[in-house]
């Protein structure tokens, strides 16, 4: 039962990544209507996914809480405790938009909401509450807790009390400004990540990707067009990441590890926030922007799966 008693909470980056590649590979089915069984194969792919990891994450609290709590008081570990909820969002959106299960998947955005909410009090709680953390600790990882209550507007479908959605936005999104800040003096003052984390780089393109889509879910009329600034930093962090993972490669090293999903979920948010603007602004070039990402994307999962699958059949 090691494997149970090691599982790392950040398995279910890989549920948010699928089910980001499955919602842009919808959205561009409308030029690409081949892309519609892609997503349909990714949202059942996504569900089987999302079910294997469930039994681990559960059984390793119910068998080895120690072990569970340890991770949630970690500077870095902790915060990847948040992608499960995520992972219930972005899987009630792959119901909702492609599977057409309606009733099961308000039932699932329920569920993830109220745990994105819970994460994101309790794991900054956390770090309010312990000792001194070394600043070297900080990285985009933190930006995990902020991120789910930005995408709560994103993936809802749904009547529900506007505040709910003005909350999550604004809470999320001024919390991972306020990070942003003090990670950015962290990469300032001190030297790169250590390679395991590297990818994590990419995901600023989350909050980013994801705060573009909530805020046109939520703002309709003139003021749509302010996305497009928050949009345009996305372009500057995208270029720096391709950037600073390629120094990785020449450099240092970037060997393969779970981190990897990092590259995938973030990457989706922004693709589909750049096909959004592309509608909005009836841009042909930041279309085709958008199909580039794509197909970065889908580039991008299929190597990070692959080398998931061989390191899980071989270990």
């Amino acid at each position: 039962m090691k494997w149970i008693k090691e599982f790392p909470p950040s398995w279910f980056a890989s549920v948010m990544g699928t089910g980001a590649l499955a919602i842009t590979s919808k959205m561009l089915s409308q030029d690409y209507p081949l892309l519609l069984k892609v997503a349909k194969m990714l949202a059942y792919l996504n569900t089987f996914l999302f079910i294997v990891l469930l039994i681990p994450w559960i059984l390793r609290w119910l068998l080895y809480r120690e072990d569970a709590l340890r991770d949630l008081y970690h500077p870095v570990v902790s915060h990847f405790y948040g992608t499960i909820a995520i992972a219930m969002l972005i899987l009630s959106a792959n119901w909702k938009l492609i599977l057409g299960l309606n009733e099961p998947a308000y039932v699932l955005w329920l569920i993830g909401v109220a745990m994105t909410i819970g994460f994101s009090l309790l794991i900054p709680y956390v770090m309010f509450t312990q000792g001194e953390i070394d600043t070297k600790t900080l990285g985009p990882a933190w930006f995990i807790p902020p991120v789910g209550l930005i995408v709560i507007p994103m993936t809802c479908f749904y009547k529900v009390d506007p505040a709910l959605l003005y909350f999550s936005w604004g809470s999320g999104f001024f919390l991972y400004l306020a990070l942003f800040s003090m990670v950015m003096l962290r990469f300032i003052r001190h030297e790169p990540m250590p390679c395991g984390l590297a990818p994590s780089i990419w995901i600023n393109l989350g909050p980013i990707g994801a705060g573009a889509s909530s805020y046109l879910a939520i703002v309709k009329g003139e003021l749509s067009f302010l996305v497009v600034f928050l949009w345009g930093f996305g372009i500057w962090w995208f270029l720096m990441a391709v950037m600073l993972t390629l120094y990785y490669i020449r450099k240092i090293s970037l060997p393969y590890s779970l981190a990897w999903w990092a590259f995938i979920f973030p990457l989706g948010a922004y693709t589909s926030a750049t096909l959004k603007v592309a509608s909005l602004l009836n841009s042909s070039t930041i279309k085709g922007f958008g199909v580039f990402l794509y197909a970065m994307l889908f580039v991008l999962w299929l190597l990070t799966g692959g080398r998931t699958v061989i390191h899980v059949v071989r270990r």
